[in-house]
C-alpha cells in the first residue's frame, strides 16, 4: 500500500505505513552510493537539534505550545529508537545534507502529526515549516556533526586511558628486564623493556591530549546560523535560546561561534580532528610494527616477548600463530590515514558560502573515530594485557651483541671499540672475550664497563 506524497520536484509512492516522506525517499533513490546508512548517532543528534529548536521557538513565541509539545515528544521516541528503521539516506549524499535533514524533519513532522490527531503524510505538523522552523541544513548538518564527534571521541578517549594503564602495568612489570637497544634494526645500546613500554605509554598520551586540542573547537556551533550563517528566517528571542536548550539537551557546554558565516562555509576544525586521529593511529601502528618484530619467530626471529596466542595463524601450517592483534591495529591506522586524505580534499574542495561534501567528511570521520576508538580496545584487551617478557632470550641477545662496546668508547677511543666490534663479529666472540685477548683491561674493569644496569 502506497500514499502519494509530492514536493517541488513532482510526486512520489510512498510506503503507505512508513514515517519518512517524499524527500526522504527521492534521496534515498538518488543517492543509493556505499551501501551505508547514516550514523545512528549522527540521527540522534540531529533529532536533539530538532528538539531544541521546538522548544526555542516555543519560547520566542513563534510556534504554540501542542505543537511544541508534539515535535518534542515524537523526537524523544526517535532517541528512543523506536524509529530507527525510517532513517533510509545513505551516508554519502549530494546537497550537503538537506536530504539527511529532510529525513528527520519527515519522520517526526509524522509522528508529531499522530500525536495531533492526524494521519501519516497529512502533515498537521509541517516538516518545513514546523521541525524545521529557525533552521537550515546550513547550520542543523554541521552542528549535528559535531556533536557527535564529541559523542564519539569519548569513546576513543576512554579506551586510550585504558591502553595507556595497560602499557603502565607492563613498564613496571618488565622493569627488571634488560634487552637490546636496535636503531635502524641494528644492534644499539641497552635498554630496559620496561623503559620501551613505558615509552610506548608517553606516546599514546600525547595522542590523547592532542584529540583533547583538537576537539576545543568543536564545541563551537554554528546552529542558529539557518543559510550561509545569516540567521535569516530566526529572531533575536530564538537565538538568545538555542545555544543554551541545545546545551542542556546534550549535556555539552557548547558555545556560538564566533563568525556563524565563517562557520558554516569553512571546514578546518574537522581537518583538525582528523589530523589528531591520524597521528594517533600512526602512533599505534609504529607500536603495534614493534610489537610484531619483537614477538617474531618464535624460533627464527626476534622473540623478546610473547605475545597471545588469538587464534590459528594458517589453514596449511599446523600450529603456526600470527600478530593478528597488531596487524588489525595496522589496518585500521591504514584507512584513518585514507580517510584523513578524504576529508582535507573535501574541506578544501567547498565554495563560497557552503561546503557541500560534508556528508563525506561525517561519513570518514565517524568511521576513523570508531574503528580507531575498536582497534585501541582489542589491542588493549587481546594483546597488551597478556603480553609476557622472554626473559632468556633477552639476556641471550644481550650478552651476544655488540652493541655493548659502546660503553669502552670513553675509556679506549672510537675506533679502538669500532676494531673491537668489527673482530668480534668476525670471530664470533663475545666483547668482552676481544677485549680480553688484547689485554685492554682488567676483567674486573671490564666486567664493571659493560655490565648492562649500569649502562642504562
Amino acid at each position: 500500500m502506497f500514499r502519494k506524497e509530492s514536493d517541488s520536484v513532482g510526486t512520489l509512492d510512498v510506503p503507505y505505513y512508513a514515517y519518512y516522506g517524499v524527500q526522504s525517499l527521492r534521496g534515498a533513490q538518488n543517492f543509493n552510493i556505499s551501501g551505508n546508512l547514516m550514523n545512528k548517532n549522527f540521527i540522534y543528534n540531529i533529532t536533539k537539534i530538532k528538539k531544541a529548536a521546538a522548544v526555542s521557538n516555543q519560547k520566542a513565541n513563534k510556534l504554540n505550545k501542542s505543537y511544541a509539545n508534539a515535535i518534542i515528544m515524537a523526537c524523544n521516541e526517535v532517541l528512543e529508537g523506536k524509529f530507527d528503521k525510517e532513517f533510509i539516506t545513505d551516508a554519502i549524499q549530494g546537497g550537503a545534507g538537506t536530504t539527511v535533514n529532510m529525513n528527520v524533519n519527515e519522520v517526526i513532522a509524522n509522528r508529531a502529526t499522530e500525536i495531533l490527531g492526524g494521519n501519516l503524510g497529512e502533515y498537521i505538523c509541517h516538516p518545513n515549516d514546523h521541525v524545521n522552523m529557525s533552521q537550515s541544513t546550513n547550520d542543523v548538518v554541521p552542528t549535528a556533526g559535531k556533536l557527535t564527534i564529541i559523542d564519539l571521541s569519548n569513546y576513543l578517549l576512554f579506551e586510550i586511558d585504558r591502553l595507556t594503564n595497560a602499557l603502565d602495568s607492563k613498564a613496571i612489570e618488565f622493569n627488571d628486564i634488560i634487552k637490546m637497544g636496535r636503531t635502524q634494526l641494528e644492534d644499539a645500546v641497552p635498554i630496559k623493556l620496561g623503559q620501551e613500554f613505558s615509552a610506548y605509554s608517553s606516546a599514546i598520551k600525547r595522542c590523547s591530549r592532542l584529540i583533547k586540542q583538537s576537539l576545543e573547537e568543536i564545541f563551537y556551533v554554528n546552529i542558529g546560523g539557518t543559510a550561509i550563517g545569516t540567521s535569516i528566517n530566526t529572531s533575536e528571542s530564538y537565538l538568545s535560546y538555542i545555544i543554551d536548550e541545545l546545551s542542556t539537551i546534550t549535556n555539552y557546554k557548547l558555545k556560538k561561534a564566533d563568525n556563524l558565516i565563517d562557520s558554516t562555509q569553512n571546514l578546518d576544525a574537522f581537518v583538525h580532528v582528523s589530523g589528531a586521529l591520524k597521528t594517533c593511529a600512526i602512533t599505534l601502528s609504529k607500536m603495534c610494527n614493534d610489537f610484531r618484530l619483537m614477538a617474531s619467530g618464535p624460533k627464527t626471529g626476534i622473540s623478546e616477548i610473547i605475545l597471545p596466542a588469538m587464534q590459528n595463524g594458517s589453514s596449511i601450517m599446523p600450529g603456526k600463530v600470527n600478530p593478528v592483534i597488531p596487524e588489525v591495529v595496522s589496518q585500521v591506522a591504514f584507512a584513518v590515514i585514507g580517510n584523513d586524505v578524504t576529508i582535507s580534499m573535501a574541506a578544501e574542495g567547498g565554495q563560497l558560502e557552503l561546503n557541500a561534501f560534508e556528508p563525506i567528511i561525517f561519513y570518514k570521520i565517524f568511521e576513523s573515530l570508531t574503528c580507531l576508538a575498536n582497534a585501541v580496545k582489542t589491542l588493549t584487551n587481546n594483546c597488551v594485557l597478556g603480553i609476557k617478557a622472554n626473559k632468556i632470550r633477552c639476556s641471550e641477545l644481550l650478552n651476544n651483541s655488540v652493541g655493548i662496546v659502546t660503553a669502552l668508547c670513553p675509556y679506549i677511543g672510537y675506533k679502538k671499540s669500532a676494531e673491537i666490534a668489527k673482530e668480534a663479529l668476525r670471530t664470533n666472540l663475545t666483547i668482552k672475550e676481544v677485549a680480553l685477548k688484547h689485554n685492554i683491561m682488567s676483567e674486573e674493569d671490564i666486567d664493571k664497563i659493560l655490565d648492562p644496569k649500569l649502562m642504562i
